[in-house]
Parts: C-alpha cells; sequence; structure tokens
C-alpha cells in the first residue's frame, strides 16, 4: 500500500510536469493557440495541481487493477500496453470529440495526439516499472 501511495503521488506530480512541458513549450502554445478564446484568462493552478495529482492515484490504481490483463511479460512492456490503452480512451477520444465539434487545425489535432501519447506512454511505463505484481 506504502508503494501505491508513493508511485500514485510520484505519477501526479509527473503528470503534472509533462502537461507543463508538453502544453507550455512554445510549439504546444502556437498549435493550441486555436483555443486561446475559450480559455479562462487565468490558470488556476491549484486546480490543475489537484487534478493531476488525482489523476495519478487513478492511473495508478487502474493500472494495478489492470496489469494481469495487459499483454506482455515484463513492466515495461505492460506499462506501454497501459499508456497504449490510456492514450487511446483518454487522448484519442478527446481530440476526436474536438474534432467533430469545432474546426480544430489538423496541426493541433495531430500535436494532441502526439503529446498525449508520448505523455500517456511515459506514465504507463512508469506505473508498469514501479509497480511490479503482487504475487
Amino acid at each position: 500500500m506504502i508503494r501505491y501511495l508513493i508511485v500514485s503521488l510520484a505519477g501526479g506530480v509527473l503528470f503534472g510536469a509533462l502537461d507543463g512541458i508538453l502544453n507550455g513549450n512554445p510549439l504546444g502554445q502556437n498549435l493550441l493557440e486555436f483555443f486561446r478564446p475559450i480559455t479562462r484568462p487565468a490558470l488556476n493552478f491549484r486546480a490543475g495541481i489537484l487534478f493531476d495529482l488525482i489523476s495519478g492515484f487513478v492511473l495508478a490504481g487502474l493500472f494495478l487493477l489492470l496489469q494481469r490483463s495487459l499483454p506482455g511479460g515484463s513492466g515495461l512492456v505492460k506499462g506501454f500496453s497501459f499508456g497504449l490503452l490510456v492514450w487511446f480512451l483518454r487522448v484519442v477520444m478527446q481530440a476526436a470529440s474536438n474534432w467533430v465539434m469545432f474546426t480544430v487545425p489538423v496541426n493541433t489535432i495531430f500535436y494532441m495526439l502526439g503529446s498525449g501519447l508520448v505523455e500517456m506512454l511515459i506514465l504507463g511505463i512508469f506505473f508498469g516499472l514501479t509497480l511490479p505484481p503482487s504475487s
């Protein structure tokens, strides 16, 4: 249980750091400029951190629940598989919804898909390497 708590917290911090890097870099800011008219004037930093920390606990818990069903024999491969699964359910579905509802530039959709893939694979592999199956 202690390992789960530590890994979940670290996963939430990693999630927040990756969000900042992927969305705050000049390329990301330029491509996500499309959303500027509907974004808040100021980022709710506390809520963002809280959401990322909660997400770390949820994703770590989901990984623990699913890891025996995930393909692969090692934590690395299971984490990679989990990252792909979460990427599809979280990122691809959101990008598809944005594409359907808004006139989002194609480059922005591809950036969302690519940066989301990197983020989810890193998180999945992190969980796969730090949350080995219990006996």
